[in-house]
């Protein structure tokens, strides 16, 4: 064989090489790999979001309307992220917000239609327990409502049609 193992307190050596120097070497390899890999996708990440931005602001200021401009920079923004999970309309909004304010100079006039991405939340809720409130009353009409009918039914049956004629002296 052609390997020479030297036994001393402190490492072997194989091959001409120390074991700690060929741990090191992977070590260094694995803690780039590391450092570089979560850049590539972050990098993806600002770009979809940065041309999702361009998108949906050159969609609004060239006359469109708020919808078909949001669903174009959006479904831009779930194919560029890809992977498993897709992006939330909530947080393609938020890079489409954050993108306008940070390159500010490039997107100053988008910066009008950002309100639609993110309508009133404390409004929105208020008409949700609005509607639901409605729908509980309507639910109590058609209760009680039921309830009446039900009352009706057992009071006309204890009395007999004889003594509801008023016409009959």
């Amino acid at each position: 064989m052609n390997i020479d193992i030297i036994s001393n307190k402190r490492y072997f050596l194989l091959k001409g090489k120390s074991l700690m120097q060929r741990f090191t070497r992977k070590k260094l390899i694995l803690f780039t790999l590391g450092i570089c890999t979560p850049l590539t996708f972050t990098t993806s990440k600002v770009n979809a979001s940065t041309f999702g931005a361009e998108i949906f602001c050159t969609m609004r200021d060239g006359g469109n309307d708020h919808e078909s401009s949001w669903d174009a920079a959006y479904s831009y923004i779930k194919k560029q992220k890809g992977g498993l999970f897709k992006v939330s309309p909530k947080n393609a909004a938020a890079q489409i917000t954050e993108t306008v304010i940070r390159e500010r100079e490039k997107f100053s006039y988008c910066v009008e239609f950002l309100d639609k991405l993110h309508p009133n939340r404390k409004l929105i809720r208020d008409l949700e327990k609005e509607e639901e409130k409605k729908e509980k009353e309507a639910q109590n009409r058609a209760d009680r409502r039921k309830r009446l009918e039900k009352e009706l039914e057992e009071t006309s049956e204890q009395f007999p049609e004889e003594t509801i004629d008023r016409y009959s002296y």
